[in-house]
Formats: structure tokens, C-alpha cells, sequence
């Protein structure tokens, strides 16, 4: 029985379950979520490929009138202090013009693949310092742990998958590459330009691919990084829910606080009915409230001696009936109209009771 006790602990420590809603909301305010940092990579650098492949002879065409308006004109001017400031700045403002698109396309990309992946995520707790973090015995661990290893693999693995890509769409434009310096500087550049662009929406359809696989990776290892046991299952709903001590105080004060509320109805009562000792029930007709005598308060035992008790105190009338004090304790309830099959037998007790007080 022991070593079955044991066996029993062992594997109730094991982290074999799948995380809580609650296990994945605090890992979250922590910062911690299945994300490949390859995708933000591999999103903008497509995005911006793109953009050039459609943008590209514009963007030449803004250079080059750059580049004549400077030889042409800006070379001419005798550079003194006082047109030095106005020539910086609009030599800046036609490179900022030229990089604007390609700038907020690769901050638009960023965003979106970073949202798309996590969502909207503000984690203070991640950016917080912590001396733990420059632990160089743990630094050293991180430096050489299973993972560390495995992103050396996966770098090794995109270095050589992008590589190969790239390398074979070089070599289908090799011959274009061997006669460049038969062609003039501008068709010359406008054929690396158009390689370039090539190569790069090649290699970062390439990399987006590993990232995908990357992605999945991540969202795998997260899950068995956040995966719980048995027992740590049972320790969050004990936190949630809380102590059984606490939950039965508790329970305890509400029944308290709900007795001291009925007690409190008694005097208000028409005429409580009794079994004569185990049983008491409270009952008051009031049209404005229900179109049925409702019962105000009842009790068995000791609650039923409390209720006779608090009613003698405040001249309520009694009326000793042992079915009906039965049947309307088990089939009433505080608050609540009595059932429709009672409405007889009572009526003719609250008739009593009225022209005992002289009401009727």
C-alpha cells in the first residue's frame, strides 16, 4: 500500500494536463506566449520586397533627379554657413520622401504580424528588472540548455534554406550578371535592381515558410512549458474557489445574516402554523405584494421553536394543524406564494384569524 501511495504522488506531480485559463491569463501578464520572432522578420521583409517590386522605378526615378539636381545645381553653389542649414535640409526631405513608403510599410508589417501572432498584449511584468536576470549561473545554463541548442539548429537550418534559395535565383540570372559591363550604368543597375528584388521576395517567402514551422514549434513548447499536474489543477481551484474552512465560515454567516433577516418577518406574520413542536410556518396575505398568502419565514426544531417564540412576542396568532404544517414546509418556500392546492385550508384559517382580530 505504501509504494502504491507512493506511485500515486509521483505521477500527481507529473505535469501531463493541459493548462487552465487561468494558468494561460497569468503566463500572459508575464509575457510569456508562443511567438516566433521569424515571422515579424519574414512579414516585413516580403512587405517591403513588394513594395519595391511596384514602387521600384519611381523610387530610381526620385534618385536619380536627386542625384542631377545635386550634380547639376548643388555642386554650382559656393557652400557658405549661411545656405549650408537649407542645403541639408532639403537634401533630407527628398531621402525622407523617398523612404517614408518603405518605413511605415515595414512598421505596418511589424505590427500586424506581431498582433496577428499574440493579439494586444501590454506585459509590465516583463519589462521589470529583476537581479535574477544577471545571474551568470543561470545566464550560463540559458547559454547551454536543450533550447539554446535548438535555435543553433534552426539558424543553422534558415542560413542554409535561404541560402540555397538565394543561390538559385542568382543562378538563373547568371548570364544576365556575366554581360553587365557590356550594358550602360543604367540598364546595368536597373538589372540588379530587378535581381535584387527577385532574390529578396524569394528568400523571404523562403524565410516566412521556416517561420511558419518555427511558429509551430514555439506554440508546442509553450504549451508543454505551461502544462500542470494533477495536483497543481487541484491547488488553483482550491485558491480560486478558497479554503474549505473559509467557504464553510462563510456559509455559516449567510445562513446567520438570511435567519436574522426572517426572524425579523415574523412579527409581520398573519398566523404562523405548527406541527405543534417540530414544525412552524409563517404565513402573511398582502394583495399588493402577492395575489396569494407567501410565506415569511419556517423552520424545523429548534428554528421552529425560535420562530413560535419571536411570534408570541408580537401576538401572533398560532394555528395547530400537523399535515398542512408538514406540506407547506416541504413544498413552500421563503418569499414564494404557497402552492394552489393549499390556498383552501388556509384561506380558512387566515378567515379565523381575521375575525379573531376583529379584521372581517
Amino acid at each position: 500500500m505504501q509504494w502504491i501511495k507512493l506511485d500515486l504522488q509521483f505521477f500527481s506531480g507529473e505535469k501531463t494536463e493541459k493548462a487552465t485559463p487561468k494558468k494561460r491569463q497569468d503566463a500572459r501578464k508575464k509575457g510569456q506566449v508562443a511567438k516566433s520572432q521569424d515571422i515579424n522578420t519574414a512579414v516585413t521583409l516580403l512587405c517591403i520586397f513588394m513594395l519595391l517590386m511596384y514602387t521600384g522605378p519611381s523610387m530610381l526615378e526620385s534618385m536619380l533627379n536627386l542625384f542631377r539636381h545635386s550634380f547639376q545645381d548643388l555642386m554650382l553653389m559656393e557652400i557658405t554657413e549661411e545656405n549650408m542649414q537649407a542645403l541639408m535640409v532639403e537634401i533630407l526631405q527628398d531621402m525622407a520622401v523617398m523612404l517614408a513608403p518603405v518605413m511605415v510599410v515595414a512598421l505596418i508589417a511589424g505590427v500586424v504580424s506581431n498582433i496577428g501572432q499574440i493579439g494586444f498584449m501590454f506585459s509590465p511584468e516583463s519589462i521589470q528588472f529583476k537581479l535574477e536576470k544577471l545571474d551568470p549561473i543561470k545566464g550560463f545554463k540559458r547559454i547551454f540548455s536543450m533550447r539554446a541548442i535548438v535555435e543553433l539548429l534552426k539558424s543553422v537550418l534558415k542560413i542554409a534554406f535561404v541560402g540555397l534559395i538565394t543561390f538559385y535565383v542568382i543562378w538563373q540570372r547568371i548570364d544576365e550578371i556575366l554581360i553587365l559591363s557590356q550594358k550602360t550604368v543604367s540598364a546595368a543597375l536597373v538589372t540588379l535592381a530587378d535581381i535584387t528584388v527577385k532574390v529578396g521576395l524569394y528568400a523571404s517567402a523562403a524565410l516566412l515558410f521556416l517561420a511558419l514551422l518555427d511558429y509551430m514549434y514555439q506554440k508546442y513548447d509553450f504549451e508543454k512549458s505551461i502544462r500542470m499536474s494533477k495536483q497543481d489543477i487541484k491547488d488553483e481551484y482550491k485558491n480560486i474557489e478558497g479554503d474549505p474552512l473559509i467557504k464553510s465560515k462563510i456559509k455559516q454567516k449567510q445562513r446567520e445574516m438570511a435567519m436574522q433577516r426572517m426572524m425579523q418577518e415574523v412579527p409581520n406574520a398573519d398566523v404562523v402554523i405548527t406541527n405543534p413542536t417540530h414544525y412552524a410556518i409563517a404565513l402573511k396575505y398582502d394583495e399588493s405584494k402577492l395575489e396569494a398568502p407567501y410565506v415569511v419565514a419556517k423552520g424545523v426544531d429548534f428554528l421552529a421553536q425560535k420562530i413560535k417564540y419571536v411570534a408570541k412576542e408580537n401576538d401572533v396568532i398560532f394555528m395547530e394543524n400537523r399535515p398542512l404544517a408538514r406540506a407547506l414546509y416541504d413544498q413552500a418556500e421563503i418569499g414564494q406564494a404557497i402552492p394552489e392546492e393549499f390556498f383552501k385550508a388556509v384561506a380558512e384559517i387566515l378567515a379565523f384569524v381575521y375575525k379573531t382580530k376583529g379584521k372581517i
